[in-house]
């Protein structure tokens, strides 16, 4: 049960969103047992969003939501794919990219919890 909650302080176009869509649907596969299959995502663009004081550059801020846990390790590769796709994709440099991420073992679906 992964969730991807991204707020951007530009705007993301439709193609920039699919694409996005896809391939942070293949990067949860770094954590174990997590597929795109059960991913949800969020994106919020043209947040009025401020780092380091300034508002003039891109900026992202990234919350990875899962059932469970996860590793350092697998958090930090999973923050490298991330950077490097917002960078790749919307030229938002690494050090401009904030990535959270929250575990929790209460996670409902379908009228229950798991």
């Amino acid at each position: 049960m992964p969730f991807i909650d991204t707020k951007l302080n530009i705007r993301l176009s439709k193609e920039k969103e699919e694409s996005l869509k896809t391939k942070l649907g293949e990067a949860i596969s770094t954590f174990a047992g997590k597929s795109e299959y059960w991913l949800m995502l969020n994106f919020t663009d043209n947040c009025r969003m401020w780092f380091r004081g300034y508002d003039r550059f891109p900026i992202a801020m990234v919350e990875v939501k899962l059932f469970g846990t996860a590793d350092d390790e697998t958090c930090n590769r999973m923050t490298a794919i991330i950077c490097k796709l917002f960078a790749d994709e919307l030229n938002i440099a690494p050090d401009h990219v904030y990535v959270n991420y929250s575990f929790s073992d209460q996670w409902g679906w379908n009228g229950e919890n798991f």
